[in-house]
């Protein structure tokens, strides 16, 4: 069996080019955030403001972009949200006023939710027979793109390069591939027809619709909280230069490639639920080691204690994300855009909702403090993987998608 249909394999290389792009530009912010505030004098308050502002207009994004898909279609929603991503990261860091780049964290943001809404609806479409095997490879594009962008800060760092030109180099990456999608023909959404048959009613008494929201508030905001702030953890705890902390937030993402490719490829039994919340309680259990490895920070072992439970919890983190979409795919078949959407806003909430905690923890009991907020709601995060994967194994036509053909 094909990863996926000959029909879409150039459209389906465009759009992972994107979403490579799309990670890089989910965790550049975290990778710069040790210089940011060594330059720009920001406490850790302030940053957390600053990622604050990109997450709540993440989440209002995603949310009215189900919406926007399904009234305009994937290719000028992702458009629109193309052209507010380069806006903000044209400008990002160009100026040290919190409110100026509030602003332009938030357009970023705005973009963000765009671009992850369509192409997850673009790729849900690709998948008919739905597999899981496309969303996976996509979301791997993400771990690609959130390896490469911290790994290139640390370079531009150890070279002595303005750390900025990162986000305008990103920016004209953006543009490019603006324009690449721009004569890319994309699946349509589903005739209205056949949305009728899934009114909004219908979508809210599936109790799988309200737990895959929660799943990914709790997923996205460890997810993207780790990825954001283990940077200055390391600084602050580890004595870790600004430079070899901003390569760390590659070494997290490496576990979460790892993950999404290897898993498919290794995994061999008829049970992927059971994958899922075994890395699920994996991910919980690093990220509670390394927080321990930091309160034992005077032992030169306790560093790498903390890159070992650092990659394991990017290998933990690694299937959760396409994993829930995939099932909503199959729950909801003609009412994606919408599913996809409304699950993406909680994750958007969860990537606000827990960095701002964690920074206002932090400013008043340390970062060690904050940094256990990411433990604690990883094991909520389990808890409700399980509760949704026994949900949806009880609906005959929404049956967990066998991650291990997703080869």
């Amino acid at each position: 069996m094909t990863l996926v249909e000959p029909r879409f394999r150039g459209l389906f290389l465009s759009v992972f080019a994107l979403f490579a792009l799309f990670g890089t530009s989910m965790t550049i912010i975290g990778a710069t955030l040790p210089i940011i505030l060594a330059n720009f004098h920001w406490d850790y308050l302030t940053a957390g403001i600053v990622l604050g502002a990109g997450a709540v207009a993440y989440f209002l994004s995603t949310f009215a972009s189900g919406y926007l898909v399904k009234r305009w279609g994937p290719k000028p929603t992702i458009l629109l949200a193309l052209a507010l991503i380069v806006a903000g990261l044209a400008f990002f860091a160009t100026t040290p006023d919190p409110a100026t780049n509030t602003l332009l964290s938030a357009l970023i943001g705005l973009g963000q939710g765009g671009v992850e809404v369509g192409l997850n609806s673009t790729i849900l479409r690709m998948d008919a027979r739905n597999t899981g095997r496309p969303m996976n490879l996509l979301h791997g594009a993400f771990a690609v793109g959130a390896i490469v962008g911290p790994f290139a800060v640390g370079l531009l760092l150890q070279s002595g390069l303005d750390w900025a030109v990162v986000y305008r180099g990103m920016a004209a990456i953006f543009v490019l591939l603006a324009a690449l999608m721009a004569f890319a023909g994309l699946p349509p959404v589903q005739p209205k027809a056949a949305e009728r048959h899934q009114t909004p009613g219908r979508l809210s008494g599936n109790p799988a619709y309200w737990l895959s929201f929660f799943a990914l508030f709790l997923y996205l905001g460890v997810e993207l909280g780790v990825s954001n702030w283990v940077a200055e953890y390391f600084v602050a705890v580890f004595a870790y230069s600004a430079d070899a902390s901003a390569m760390l937030v590659s070494l997290f993402w490496m576990g979460v490639l790892a993950g999404r490719f290897g898993v498919p490829l290794l995994y061999k039994g008829s049970r992927p639920e059971a994958v899922l919340v075994g890395l699920s309680a994996l991910a919980t259990g690093s990220i509670a080691l390394l927080l321990l490895a930091g309160y034992a920070a005077a032992y030169p072992i306790a560093a790498d204690v903390g890159r070992v439970s650092l990659f394991l919890a990017g290998l933990g983190c690694s299937i959760y994300y396409p994993g829930v979409m995939t099932l909503l795919g199959k729950c909801f078949p003609l009412a994606q855009s919408q599913a996809v959407g409304f699950a993406a806003t909680g994750g958007g909430i969860g990537s606000f909702v827990f960095p701002f905690l964690m920074s206002s923890i932090a400013q008043n009991w340390g970062i060690q403090a904050g940094f256990a907020t990411y433990g604690v709601f990883a094991a909520g995060m389990t808890a409700v993987g399980v509760w949704l994967a026994m949900i949806v194994d009880k609906e005959g036509d929404a049956r967990s998608p066998s991650l291990s053909n997703l080869r």
